[in-house]
């Protein structure tokens, strides 16, 4: 079981952050396990492509795609609109130099987390722009209530509540990605 701890960045901001452990690591573990299953009953008959949305999906792409035991590539797309704990500073950056070749693939996005949906949406739209045969999309979270969108994750592995949380790649200024469990972020002493 995970305790609340407090939490000192070693740089010179000076920043006091405490956690709030939301979900666990086996917790995670089991969850990236049964979408998987999921993935593979879904896919069994032919390849996949699986991109991973940078960076925030590092952890669950990696832990799935070991998972996963059916024939799939692997690419990654570079997209973001955060910055600290702004949900959205309303411009997608979209950086696809280390996209592989989707045109006629069966293609599976990955992200850490569905807040707005914004994100999401965009890579989508990309990515169609590439005439892959099929997009679909999964999810490690889906914050509740916070969509901006039409769409909605294909596979998600846990709803959360509309709270700011790091950990299992998500982060807040580039720290706390590391964490094997998902977090709330306090700030304070």
């Amino acid at each position: 079981m995970i305790d609340k701890f407090h939490y000192e960045q070693q740089d010179d901001s000076v920043e006091h952050h405490h956690l709030t452990p939301l979900i666990d690591e086996a917790s995670i573990k089991i969850a990236v396990e049964k979408l998987a299953k999921q993935i593979v009953s879904e896919y069994a008959d032919r390849p996949l492509t699986v991109l991973g949305v940078l960076t925030g999906s590092i952890i669950l792409l990696s832990d799935l795609i070991r998972k996963l035991d059916i024939p799939v590539r692997v690419g990654l797309i570079q997209a973001s609109s955060y910055r600290g704990k702004t949900t959205t500073s309303g411009e997608l950056k979209i950086n696809s130099e280390m996209l592989i070749g989707i045109k006629g693939r069966d293609i599976l996005l990955v992200d850490d987390i569905f807040d707005t949906g914004k994100t999401l949406q965009g890579v989508m739209q990309h990515i169609q722009k590439q005439s892959p045969f099929s997009v679909r999309s999964a999810v490690l979270l889906w914050k509740e209530g916070q969509s901006q969108v039409d769409i909605e994750p294909d596979y998600h592995c846990f709803h959360i509540p509309n709270k700011f949380v790091v950990g299992y790649g998500l982060d807040f200024n580039d720290e706390y990605r590391h964490l094997p469990y998902i977090a709330e972020l306090n700030e304070g002493k």
